[in-house]
């Protein structure tokens, strides 16, 4: 694993780069956290991905010594949530380092996030980034800027939660309206027993309703993730 570091607006962010190596350009991967920061899920994400032949970049988009502490997290996914264009902005800017870094093809990129990293992805997408798929896990999907036709180049899927109390029946069907409006190509699966965090083996933990770890909803979605990854990142 390296540190790879971008200064985004102030904020010294420290992404973890898996995989891959300068003499040899690899189909990338970014993988982008939840609203808890940079941590565990993500890395193990980014290390099988590298594993499978990936290039993978765990981005941080919060650029702070979170400690473990979710209000100290908290704070600063509600200051990027707050901020559209700034967290366009930073999205974009690790897609152009990443696309930089001589152990990646930068004309074969995607992206896939978890929870507040899944609602990344999509803006990303929304913003026109060359990227080839992006995979949302359990992320919130309405935006203040939808996306317009022929904005996104590439495959969007979104893997949701039916009990996830932050995507609710009506989210969904607006995403699907937006992306049949804007012309992509989608595929947007509910797994009607799943909550929210249903790939996170530890999302009991936090004790909040509506939160919670479902294995079939983490194979499933994870076996189809890795098939349209192949699909769009394989010559």
């Amino acid at each position: 694993m390296q540190i790879v570091t971008l200064e985004h607006e102030g904020a010294v962010l420290k992404g973890e780069l898996f995989g891959g190596d300068a003499g040899s350009p690899r189909p990338g991967v970014l993988v982008m956290h939840n609203a808890l920061g940079l941590g565990a899920q993500v890395r193990e994400v980014a290390a099988n991905l590298a594993d499978l032949g990936y290039v993978a970049l765990a981005t941080d988009m919060f650029g702070a010594e979170l400690d473990g502490d979710p209000a100290k997290a908290g704070a600063y996914f509600a200051a990027l949530q707050a901020q559209p264009d700034l967290l366009r902005d930073r999205l974009e800017a690790w897609h152009e380092a990443f696309a930089r870094l001589p152990q990646v093809d930068a004309e074969r990129i995607a992206a896939i996030g978890y929870c507040f990293g899944g609602f990344c992805v999509l803006e990303l997408a929304r913003s026109g980034a060359d990227v080839r798929a992006v995979v949302s896990f359990h992320g919130l999907l309405t935006t203040q800027r939808a996306a317009q036709p022929g904005m996104i180049r590439g495959q969007v899927a979104a893997w949701c939660g039916g009990q996830d109390p932050f995507v609710p029946a009506e989210h969904v069907e607006a995403f699907r309206a937006e992306m049949a409006g804007a012309h992509v190509s989608s595929q947007i699966t509910v797994f009607s027993r799943a909550a929210h965090g249903f790939t996170d083996r530890d999302a009991g933990a936090l004790g909040r309703p509506g939160v919670a770890y479902e294995p079939l909803a983490d194979r499933v979605s994870w076996a189809g993730t890795l098939a349209l990854l192949e699909a769009t990142l394989t010559p």
